[in-house]
């Protein structure tokens, strides 16, 4: 079953004092299992982005101690700051990962809002997918009046807190209030102009957010509004759906910035709120000069983002993945600023690193090494699997060459599809890499089971055979891969770069032995299995496939015999 993860991304009202923000962010992994991600400080804006993940009961407990901790080391009756705000913990979004729907996501909200209000004293509201109230969905709403009109918002009873008192007392004149939600992904991202205007920033805004501008008669900046029947103001939508924007200076870089929170990356993704804030930049004779990302991001937003570029270059999307990330970066110029650093920035590679020891870490010298050492593991199923990487990408290399020939640039998005095909069999090789020896190490944790009574003895037995047949599918994964990746190499034989047909042919080699070796793996672990129609089944496939592939290495070979 897959574990429940929930993102939490609280936003605290202090940006300058690093004392106190280590502090506030120090108690978030006070609570067990809970793994803190970024911790993102602003000191023009005076505001933190902490992020961190968990299981939800323990995302809450986390949440609510950060929360604590925040009122009593930040006093927002001494606060300013470029962002709006208006509590020490001014937002708690919880945003799922895995295993757990939106909705359910937003019922933890609700008792994290409960218990904030109850335990603490601090009045707050619920938005986004959590908000009891239509008015409440939207955070701006919410916040309007920031912390100055708190005082005044309270004595109207359609804004009520949903949580905590209603009235401001000492404590709330302290704390703020917080506002608590369950959203999807948001990327909280600014982009750098050259110019210090906050006038012209907020312009570009406005020609780029949803909300887009009020409608004016005349003077589009100062002429009268425009009113529709009920005498709410016209608007003029902007250019991108699910996209919020402010224009603002920011004095520690220097700079005017468009600040963005992109609500929904599926409607509209980083690289297009870049490229259209470029194009109405130019318009007004500004020029973006980079962007900054405020906090962490998923790694297919990076990976769309190269993309999108790769293909207005007309250049193979199929090369490596940590090619891609610094072709985003630049991009988009996600170091015009300061460093980018995709370890710290990137939530898939923040959420694996672990201490865990993987063979398609080490270096081809140590791999040999490990293999070559008295440990039984890794044997031929994993080292079967890694010549298949390798001879897959000798064919996406192939594929990649081809795409960039002069001369070939018609060609270049059927070698692109081509490339991006290598690359998805090369990533799947080289998880089965590891897990071929992850399987093998499941039999031995299985033999080592007690079996002192006969109850034991049944566990132990259904636990080695359950480990053998995962044991015999893993290196049948192998063969079945290696022969698929094969089209690759074919395809490169025949229609790729001239010069690069023994490349293709040692693909295809590489590829056999792969398909072999992991037969060899599959025939000798089936022989252990009591399952007897498992066993028939699992050896006719594999019995297939291996036939399959001698046959097209056979005409490889009498092809490249033809041609060299």
């Amino acid at each position: 079953m897959e574990k429940r993860l929930i993102e939490c991304v609280p936003n605290i009202s202090e940006g300058r004092d690093i004392h106190k923000i280590n502090e506030i962010a120090a108690v978030v992994e006070s609570v067990e299992g809970i793994k803190l991600l970024d911790v993102d400080p602003g000191k023009a804006t005076n505001r933190t982005v902490i992020t961190f993940v968990g299981e939800p009961e323990q995302v809450i407990e986390s949440a609510f101690r950060l929360i604590k901790k925040a009122a009593e080391l930040i006093d927002m009756s001494k606060h300013s700051g470029e962002h709006p705000r208006f509590g020490a913990t001014d937002v708690c979004p919880l945003v799922p990962i895995s295993g757990i729907s939106l909705e359910e996501t937003a019922k933890f909200a609700h008792q994290l809002g409960e218990r904030v209000g109850k335990e603490l004293g601090i009045p707050g509201y619920f938005y986004e997918k959590a908000a009891k109230k239509e008015d409440r969905v939207n955070l701006a709403n919410c916040r309007s009046g920031e912390y100055e009109g708190l005082k005044d918002k309270f004595k109207d009873k359609n804004w009520k807190p949903d949580f905590g008192p209603d009235e401001f007392n000492d404590s709330v004149a302290a704390s703020g209030a917080t506002a608590i939600s369950a959203r999807d992904f948001l990327i909280a991202y600014n982009v750098n102009l050259n110019t210090t205007s906050t006038r012209r920033a907020n312009a570009i805004a406005f020609d780029i957010r949803e909300a887009g501008r009020i409608k004016r008669e005349g003077n589009p900046a100062t002429g009268k509004k425009v009113l529709d029947a009920k005498g709410e103001p016209v608007r003029i939508p902007g250019k991108l759906k699910a996209v919020k924007g402010i224009g603002w200076y920011i004095e520690e870089y220097g700079i005017a910035q468009i600040s963005y929170n992109l609500t929904n990356i599926s409607i509209t993704s980083m690289h297009e709120a870049f490229d259209e804030t470029c194009k109405a930049a130019d318009k007004r004779g500004l020029r973006v000069t980079g962007s900054e990302l405020v906090g962490l991001i998923p790694l297919q937003a990076m990976l769309d983002a190269a993309d999108f570029y790769l293909k207005k270059q007309e250049r193979s999307l199929g090369i490596a993945e940590s090619e891609k990330i610094k072709i985003a970066v630049k991009s988009l110029g996600l170091d015009d600023l300061k460093p980018f650093n995709p370890d710290e920035k990137i939530i898939e590679y923040l959420l694996d690193r672990t201490n865990e020891k993987k063979l398609i870490d080490l270096s081809a010298g140590d791999l040999a090494e490990e293999t070559a050492s008295e440990s039984m593991a890794p044997g031929g199923g994993s080292i079967s699997a890694y010549v298949g990487a390798l001879g897959v990408s000798l064919g996406t290399m192939v594929a990649n060459l081809s795409a960039h020939k002069a001369g070939w640039d018609e060609k270049w998005s059927f070698f692109s599809k081509w490339a991006e095909k290598g690359q998805q069999y090369k990533d799947r090789l080289l998880y089965l890499v590891d897990e071929d020896t992850n399987s093998f190490n499941q039999i031995i944790a299985a033999f080592r089971m007690p079996k002192g009574t006969e109850e034991e003895k049944k566990l132990r037995l259904q636990a080695v055979e359950d480990a053998t047949k995962y044991a015999t599918e893993i290196p049948f994964q192998v063969m079945q891969t290696a022969f698929d990746s094969m089209e690759v190499m074919q395809a490169m034989i025949s229609d790729g770069l001239p010069n690069s047909l023994s490349d293709a042919g040692v693909g295809i080699l590489c590829a056999r032995t792969a398909v072999l070796g992991a037969y060899f793996n599959v025939r000798i672990n089936a022989k252990d299995i009591k399952d007897t129609d498992f066993v028939k089944d699992i050896l006719s496939r594999a019995e297939e496939i291996y036939h399959k592939t001698l046959k097209v290495e056979k005409d490889v070979i009498s092809i490249i015999d033809t041609r060299i």
